[in-house]
């Protein structure tokens, strides 16, 4: 199973390869990798493995039409510049587990994954391969979540640094001051943008509406790219326990095959099935378990 993920999710920056022997060159990597908890914990194993047999659990299998940045080739070759995506991990166990609960063969079935969480992300995984995905070269890019606004005009934020606003206090913004945070004014934990949502709260109910929207319109664009979905799977902490954003964001996508079951999407707890019986596409929660696919993968290469 080839899921998206970034080098960065291991412990790699992008521009960072393998060299002769296993890790060769991963070291000199960790110091700007996205995870700095992560990279230590890969550095401190290194150095008492020096050549593990292991590999990155997880890779790439974009096309070039989904990764490539529309940037001068002399920049994308120095540095690496390409879409990554993140996630990896949870969508290859959620598209699987999908599979799983809806009887449908893996190796062939079309599944839009939905990890909504703090972070924020869709992947396009057809036949236990991702071929696309909403985030790229960092985290930053896609969806709007607890912190991150997602994709922007990138003329805008030229035109703020021009403006007088310093580059490490717009990377804090686009970090950790945007997204739900800002939308709503407090604070990015949608448990609690929904209760103020729920109160009447105008800021509160727009925060959710736009990232139902940025959902929906996800959902609808990874379907492109496979020519349609037979599954849509939610994962994380918002996807598995607020109904209310798993019905916003497939409100409008009836023409794409998919419906829920209102009771099932309201009762649904632990991996459940939420579709309605009569709609093409099979739609179901699954519990994010990154760490049964870590163990899966794990086995598989140590053998």
């Amino acid at each position: 199973m080839v899921a998206p993920t970034s080098p960065a999710r291991s412990g790699l920056i992008p521009g960072c390869t393998r060299g002769s022997s296993p890790y060769a060159r991963w070291r000199p990597c960790t110091r700007t990798a996205r995870s700095p908890a992560s990279t230590r914990s890969a550095s401190c194993a290194l150095n008492f493995l020096p050549s593990p047999a292991s590999t990155p659990p997880s890779t790439t299998r974009f096309s070039a039409e989904a990764s490539t940045y529309a940037l001068p080739q002399e920049w994308r070759a120095r540095w690496g510049l390409r879409r990554y995506g993140f996630h990896g991990l949870s969508h290859a166990y959620a598209s699987a587990r999908a599979s799983e609960l809806t009887d449908l063969d893996a190796t062939s079935a079309r599944v839009v994954s939905c990890h909504l969480g703090a972070g924020a992300s869709l992947a396009a995984v057809r036949g236990g391969v991702s071929v696309d995905t909403t985030m790229g070269f960092t985290p930053t890019e896609g969806l709007v979540m607890a912190t991150r606004a997602g994709d922007l005009d990138p003329g805008m934020l030229v035109w703020l640094q021009r403006n007088g606003v310093e580059l490490d206090r717009l990377e804090n913004v686009l970090e950790h001051e945007a997204g739900l945070s800002a939308l709503a004014g407090h604070g990015g934990d949608m448990r609690a943008i929904r209760v103020d949502a729920d109160a009447g709260d105008l800021r509160a109910r727009l925060a959710r509406a736009i990232y139902a929207y940025r959902v929906r319109t996800g959902i609808a664009a990874m379907a492109a790219a496979m020519g349609g979905m037979d599954i849509l799977v939610f994962t994380g902490g918002v996807g598995e326990h607020d109904d209310g954003v798993r019905a916003q964001a497939v409100a409008e996508l009836g023409f794409l095959g998919v419906g829920l079951d209102p009771g099932a999407n309201a009762r649904a707890v632990g991996d459940a099935e939420i579709g309605a019986s009569d709609a093409p596409v099979r739609t179901v929660v699954v519990t994010a378990r990154e760490d049964v696919w870590i163990a899966r993968e794990t086995r598989g290469v140590s053998g």
